[in-house]
């Protein structure tokens, strides 16, 4: 069931993004009166291969435009007249060009037609952006608050860097920060030089973050691994057939001592379960003004079996945002995916990063999570319409920035490369691309098997 969740939750995000970047291009090339022949959500055809089980889910004729919905679930694609493209219709481009098709029409005509979608893409993620900041605003965990209460817990990640649990972190690469995500954000764990400056047993120490550090955020719940804030031993939601819901523990409940030891942070209480193989567990916990003392059986026992109590609304920060802030504050979050990504594109390119990087659809559709959460969901489709628009601007033939670069190229020489060229250099491309996604998926499915 979670996979069926995540399953759709990818599905429909990327069924709005690609309907939206194609429908850019066809938009642009109506507007310069090109027939649209086709107008697809998905591949009618085994992508790349444009004559392979050639079928649609759905289609329908209106006017000159087919418009359908295929069975081949990794994209989509408008079949322009008189443009080499996915569908690879070279009897089509034999004849003679008429006024309608793409051919025919100016160079800086056609650049704008093949760069509608990218631009729809870009505006997409941007109005998505700043209408969640614009309805939600932001909520997080303050910097002071953490650093006032007990500093962070450093988990399997955190400890890895060289954190520890207790620390206070004070600054990043010396820039002050107010939300403690912060913390983990692309553009920090990407940026040449970063470091975090803490706090530890009263003196500054400086942990450096490796350059392939983000490498780690790309397994499995790797981000849930890093820091969080240290959370009382308050007792929270109790688990039910657990000790805790035998010996009757409240919410609210506060443990002071577990097997003779002091605990005061649920992270010392862990420490102390984790600690070892016991046959009986025993510890005292305040409620109210009672102190009360169990004794437990423990024999083949992992926890006792509670979650404990979050922080408080009052000690979360909540910012609001007029429609000015929010049109900057969004454009400039939207934007940010953009350099994130081309810096991570570049460490690739230089080594700096591991190709094992690049995922496939089963990967992103992790990032949804097991649960459907709206907010998730769009704040994850503004991302990918941001990425989908970068991603499509790469010089790559059979990519929307391959056709840009033969166009570039035409209005600077004055000449068309030659239709062989092109049909020769999209198969390239196309296969290029298929490459890519084997690769992507390989790299997702090794990661599901932990290797």
């Amino acid at each position: 069931m979670e996979g069926m969740i995540m399953t759709v939750q990818l599905l429909l995000s990327l069924s709005i993004l690609i309907a939206v970047h194609e429908a850019g291009h066809f938009f642009a090339a109506r507007a310069f009166n090109i027939k649209v022949e086709k107008f697809y959500l998905f591949f009618d055809f085994l992508f790349p291969m444009a004559n392979v089980l050639n079928f649609s889910l759905l289609k329908i004729k209106k006017g000159d435009t087919e418009y359908g919905i295929g069975w081949f679930p990794l994209g989509g694609y408008v079949k322009i007249a008189g443009m080499v493209d996915e569908s690879m219709d070279k009897e089509a481009m034999k004849a003679p060009a008429q006024p309608w098709e793409f051919r025919s029409k100016p160079a800086w005509q056609r650049l704008i037609v093949m760069l509608g979608g990218i631009i729809v893409n870009v505006v997409v993620g941007v109005v998505i952006f700043v209408s969640m900041v614009y309805l939600l605003g932001d909520t997080y965990i303050p910097k002071n608050y953490v650093n006032t209460h007990g500093g962070i817990h450093a988990l399997e990640l955190g400890e890895q860097l060289g954190l520890k649990t207790g620390d206070q972190i004070i600054n990043i690469s010396g820039k002050e920060y107010d939300d403690l995500m912060d913390v983990a954000k692309p553009d920090v764990l990407l940026s040449q030089n970063s470091y975090y400056t803490v706090v530890r047993d009263g003196k500054e120490v400086r942990i450096d973050i490796p350059g392939d550090f983000i490498e780690n955020f790309n397994k499995k719940e790797a981000a849930s691994k890093f820091v969080s804030p240290r959370m009382l031993a308050i007792v929270g939601r109790v688990a039910p057939k657990t000790i805790a819901a035998k010996v009757a523990l409240q919410e609210g409940d506060q443990f002071v001592e577990v097997d003779g030891k002091p605990v005061y942070y649920f992270d010392e209480l862990s420490a102390i379960v984790k600690s070892g193989k016991r046959d009986s567990i025993s510890f005292q916990v305040k409620r109210g003004e009672q102190v009360l003392s169990f004794k437990e059986n423990f024999k083949d026992q992992e926890i006792i079996g509670f979650n404990p109590k979050g922080i408080s609304k009052e000690n979360l920060k909540q910012v609001n945002y007029g429609f000015g802030e929010s049109l900057l504050k969004g454009t400039e979050r939207a934007f940010s995916i953009v350099f994130v990504q081309i810096k991570g594109i570049g460490k690739m390119f230089t080594g700096q990063l591991s190709v094992r990087n690049i995922s496939s659809p089963i990967g992103i559709a992790q990032i949804y999570g097991s649960e459907w959460d709206w907010e998730r969901f769009w704040r994850i489709t503004g991302l990918l319409s941001m990425v989908l628009a970068i991603m499509n601007l790469l010089p790559i033939p059979g990519l929307d920035g391959g056709y840009v670069v033969f166009l570039l190229y035409e209005m600077i020489s004055g000449r068309e490369p030659s239709e062989k060229f092109l049909e020769t250099s999209l198969k390239v491309g196309m296969g290029l691309l298929l490459l890519l996604m084997l690769f992507g998926f390989s790299n997702d499915i090794a990661k599901l098997l932990g290797f």
